[in-house]
């Protein structure tokens, strides 16, 4: 049976890869995806996503980058972190909480960078 943190992690997947996927194959372009965290990153706090990815055939290093970005429990540093991501020109954010999604809705191209806040609950972190 499927808990709830599994089935919200797929719903949020499937919705951010449903995009890249029209793309990836014919434009062979590297899609990045941000993660903007409060607290510490970890493997395990990631390894949902990145299996997830692995499943519906995106392989880290070739055709997806997963920029993983933690403030070390600063709130202070959120903006100064969403903003490394913007430079990096991730393709989306996916934000830990209310305050990272805040701090990535800040950034100068909040209009144009898809920003999900879904990392805590659905993924595991």
């Amino acid at each position: 049976m499927m808990n709830r943190r599994t089935f919200l992690c797929g719903l949020t997947l499937g919705t951010l890869a449903a995009p890249l996927a029209a793309n990836a194959e014919q434009t062979g372009k590297v899609h990045r995806i941000g993660i903007l965290r409060i607290g510490p990153s970890t493997e395990a706090s990631t390894g949902t996503l990145r299996q997830a990815l692995r499943e519906l055939g995106y392989i880290e290093g070739r055709n997806i980058m997963i920029e993983d970005r933690t403030t070390e429990g600063r709130l202070d540093r959120l903006a100064d972190v969403a903003a490394e991501l913007v430079r990096l020109k991730v393709d989306v954010i996916i934000a830990s909480g209310v305050a990272g999604t805040r701090a990535a809705n800040g950034t100068s191209t909040s209009r144009t960078l898809p920003t999900v806040d879904a990392l805590p609950a659905a993924c595991g972190a």
